[in-house]
């Protein structure tokens, strides 16, 4: 069934909205999935932070013209499905790398992260990426380090006084 020109409107403008506020994207490959693994992964999609999307390529192209995700336009061959990352950078390929892992036939042909076009072999780089808590957490991490060890440098004299004064007073007891 053909869409109406209104539809088709409607389709781009949603999908640019979305690729103006996503961190990254990943445009893959689902020829040989049935309708059941497309709506799986779309529902772990939705679960994981992620945006995704079965366009037609030309209508792809022209959402995407203008944003930082038009360098993908030349990767649009063929039936594909575009993810967004929408919370943190690595959302959409987390998404799809994990579905990727039960159903070989998605294939991932391109990522875009920062204006960069990178092949699709990248994935599990971009999929590593932490979450906004992850990286909150490691930044904590390293922001408390100097400050502990500052603490127990600080504390070390008084606490090795104390052992000193400890081990002379048993000295004595023993003597006695």
């Amino acid at each position: 069934m053909a869409m109406s020109f209104q539809a088709k409107q409607a389709m781009v403008a949603e999908v640019s909205d979305v690729a103006t506020r996503a961190h990254s994207a990943v445009l893959a490959e689902y020829r040989g999935l049935t309708a059941g693994q497309m709506d799986t992964l779309r529902v772990k999609a939705r679960h994981g932070g992620a945006y995704m999307k079965v366009i037609k390529n030309n209508l792809a192209k022209l959402a995407l013209k203008g944003t930082d995700y038009e360098c993908m336009s030349d990767a649009f061959k063929g039936p594909v499905i575009l993810g967004f990352s929408l919370e943190d950078p690595g959302s959409a390929a987390r998404v799809i790398s994990e579905f990727g892992k039960s159903n070989d036939k998605l294939k991932v042909t391109a990522i875009s992260f920062n204006g960069q076009l990178l092949p699709g072999e990248q994935l599990d780089r971009l999929a590593k990426l932490p979450t906004r808590d992850e990286a909150l957490s490691q930044l904590m991490r390293v922001i408390k380090a100097p400050v502990e060890k500052l603490a127990r440098t600080v504390r070390e004299p008084a606490a090795k006084l104390t052992r000193t004064v400890a081990a002379v007073r048993d000295e004595k007891k023993q003597a006695a």
